[in-house]
């Protein structure tokens, strides 16, 4: 898809979970060739809204379209991928097994498993079994897998929770890096200072949208030194929410 056209479109979103509205009337248009980042604290709704653009979740009202398709269809399979908060790998298999196994079911190219390795920084654990890694290993598994083949649109629900800055950092970097290759990026976090690393933001706030814009331009309207002021600002309804 061409940088700069609509990947995702999101129309008039309800989401009821459990008896309790989660999102209301949400509507998005979220760009090919981009990061998006999707910021706000825990139970603002933000799994919910991945969960849809996936189609794994079931709504009350509206439509979800991704590459112009709607969410789920059995065509989107192999260009789609999602990376859950919980790592969705086989405890009893080892890292390359896992990743073998997936890569087979996707038809990923020889030397992708090799690739996705190296990508997450799972090198020199190729060989452990899933179940003796630490959270944040597991959850570059995950990622790993979900890097599998050449997905066009990646949605990563906190990928980099629990990992060190530097680590944090360099897939931030492996983001941007796709984005520039064409892929679409929606990733989920509460870490206000991964907003930079972003082309756009999309702050939410028990399942209402404060803002959607850069970073630079988020700034620039709210007068805030950095995302986490700008999004109190949002919050204390100095600026306007859309």
């Amino acid at each position: 898809m061409t940088t700069g056209t609509t990947a995702v479109e999101v129309d008039g979103l309800r989401v009821v979970r459990g008896g309790r509205v989660v999102l209301d009337d949400r509507s998005l248009r979220l760009a090919a060739g981009r990061v998006t980042g999707l910021l706000g604290p825990s139970g603002s709704g933000k799994s919910t809204l991945l969960r849809s653009v996936v189609g794994v979740q079931i709504v009350e009202r509206g439509t979800v379209r991704v590459l112009g398709l709607d969410a789920g269809s059995p065509s989107l399979r192999d260009r789609v991928a999602y990376a859950t908060q919980a790592a969705s790998v086989y405890d009893d298999l080892g890292v390359v097994e896992n990743l073998r196994y997936f890569a087979a079911i996707l038809g990923a190219p020889q030397g992708d498993v090799e690739r996705v390795l190296a990508e997450v920084g799972l090198g020199g654990e190729a060989d452990r079994v899933v179940a003796r890694l630490s959270g944040g290993q597991r959850s570059r598994v995950s990622l790993a897998v979900a890097l599998l083949g050449a997905p066009e649109v990646l949605v990563l629900d906190e990928p980099t929770v629990g990992l060190d800055p530097v680590l944090r950092a360099d897939l931030w970097g492996l983001f941007r890096r796709l984005a520039d290759e064409g892929r679409t990026l929606l990733v989920s976090s509460h870490v206000m200072d991964e907003a930079t690393r972003c082309h756009e933001l999309v702050l939410m706030r028990d399942g209402a949208v404060l803002a959607q814009e850069t970073p630079e331009a988020l700034l620039e309207r709210t007068g805030a030194r950095d995302t986490e002021d700008a999004f109190l600002t949002l919050v204390r309804g100095a600026g306007e929410p859309r």
